[in-house]
């Protein structure tokens, strides 16, 4: 229950005391309820999409990769579905950033640490791993009194212990094998793997990927949210009086008694809550904290507790949601006879969706219209211009050339700014002298080296814009870029 507290009763701060305290075992029990059901649910979504999504095929043509998502660090190209990306491009990833970070604002301004919930790798893989050491070694009371116990380790608890590791391991390197899937064709690189013909820098990811998820998951668990983890720092900086949070509602539970202590208090008229104290919601959390002491840097805002109190008040008849997410504003209108009130959308819900949308319309928007043909130039410096032996000017230029597409492009380049400009492709034939026409061949970047040539009448003696457009013969699809044509 929070209180005001008499800075007099504080004690000192001892400065000799440790910045880390050890850590104790933690023994969640298995609880059912609706908020179990949904982390169940989203843990399935998650795990089955990150091991199974590289084995999706998605034609994109002949020659060109068949996998839907793959990172192709070789020829860099990052391809998700339809979308193809190139390193041009990373602006893209940026807009993902900002899009995913604004939504994590948002995810806390509407229920608080739904992501570290639900969401975060680290919730649900260490989930998986306890599933694996309940199914082996038992619910909480079971693996406390095997942990405690003083006598000789038997057979069969040696057997339970190598089986729950030999699982943990098995699910780590699963895991360490799934994400360098995402570099390389799927189908081809476990073959490669399984036969000990795959590249070295396979093996040694997976090995980094299996050894950091057996011991994040497997063995520190909570000591990642509540130590390693920069979130509930800026979760707490971030969050307002509206925002939902896992909340004991004190004003409801308070003064804590038994069942029969309770029913005899209330025969003599005086005032009871409804908790009970039997320490479930302590029980069933992965942190092993007491929701009941108020909002605390461990706390996860997984929503067992809830489910595990809930199931206590309905044994005992008593309303549910003891424990739920809500916050202090409600608490206090309760206790001043008021309805609890809720404002999910509110300036703070309004200015995140709007930064989201406007984002992803940006980048929706772009993809759209995007062309896969595109052209850059740069004038060469040394020398910036050549005067000929007839009196003409010639300026050098690298253009690079990117077709985008999964087919060879036949493209005319022409040049404006210059009065009767002649252009000459060097080490390339082209079709017309004046007009170079080439070919390029298709998912590649061309890189030429271009001579423009004008006559020195009716050219100015000094620097003048020139502007070259690149036109895909049969599709029309033009792309241009500027520079300047300069005088010597």
């Amino acid at each position: 229950m929070n209180k005001t507290v008499n800075p007099n009763e504080l004690k000192p701060a001892d400065d000799n005391a440790p910045l880390y305290a050890a850590r104790k075992k933690v023994y969640p029990q298995s609880v059912s309820g609706t908020f179990r059901r949904i982390k169940w649910g989203l843990m399935a979504f998650c795990l089955g999409v990150y091991y199974l999504l590289p084995f999706v095929r998605w034609n994109r043509g002949l020659g060109a990769p068949s996998q839907a998502v793959l990172i192709d660090l070789p020829n860099s190209r990052f391809y998700f579905f339809f979308i193809e990306l190139w390193p041009q491009e990373v602006y893209y990833f940026t807009g993902l950033l900002i899009v995913a970070a604004v939504a994590l604002f948002l995810m806390n301004s509407i229920g608080g640490r739904i992501w570290c919930g639900y969401l975060c790798p680290q919730t649900v893989w260490t989930d998986l791993f306890y599933a694996v050491e309940r199914l082996v070694e038992g619910d909480r009371r079971e693996r406390m009194r095997k942990d405690k116990s003083s006598d000789p380790i038997k057979l069969e608890r040696i057997y339970e212990i190598v089986l729950k590791h030999s699982i943990w391991l098995l699910i780590a390197w699963w895991t360490g094998g799934a994400w360098v899937l995402y570099f390389n064709d799927a189908p081809t690189l476990v073959k490669e793997l399984v036969t000990f013909q795959a590249p070295m820098i396979a093996y040694v990811w997976i090995g980094i990927l299996t050894a950091s998820t057996y011991v994040l998951a497997g063995f520190m668990r909570e000591q990642v949210c509540t130590y390693m983890c920069p979130w509930p720092r800026i979760q707490a900086a971030l969050t307002d009086e509206w925002a939902l949070n896992v909340t004991y509602r004190y004003d409801r539970g308070e003064k804590r008694t038994s069942v029969k202590k309770a029913a005899e208090l209330r025969a003599l008229g005086q005032q009871v809550g409804d908790c009970v104290d039997c320490y479930q919601c302590v029980a069933v959390c992965p942190t092993g904290i007491d929701i009941r002491n108020g909002p605390q840097l461990e706390c996860i805002q997984c929503g067992l507790c809830i489910d595990a109190c809930d199931n206590v008040m309905t044994k005992i008849g008593r309303p549910k949601r003891l424990i739920g997410y809500d916050n202090d504003i409600n608490i206090q209108r309760r206790q001043e006879g008021k309805a609890p009130i809720y404002r999910i959308v509110r300036a703070r819900t309004i200015v995140y969706s709007a930064i989201i949308a406007a984002v992803g319309g940006i980048m929706i928007y772009t993809l759209a219209t995007r062309s896969l043909l595109d052209v850059n130039v740069l004038h060469d410096r040394n020398p910036v211009a050549v005067k000929l032996s007839d009196g003409s000017i010639r300026n050098a230029y690298t253009v690079r050339l990117l077709n985008k597409s999964g087919y060879d492009r036949v493209i005319a380049i022409d040049v404006e700014g210059p009065v009767n400009p002649t252009m000459h492709v060097v080490g390339v034939d082209s079709v017309t002298p004046d007009r170079p026409i080439i070919v390029i061949p298709r998912d590649s970047t061309s890189e030429l080296r271009l001579l423009v040539t004008a006559p020195a009448e009716n050219n100015p003696e000094k620097s003048i814009p020139v502007r070259f457009h690149v036109m895909d013969i049969g599709l029309g699809v033009a792309a241009s870029a500027a520079d300047n044509f300069v005088a010597p």
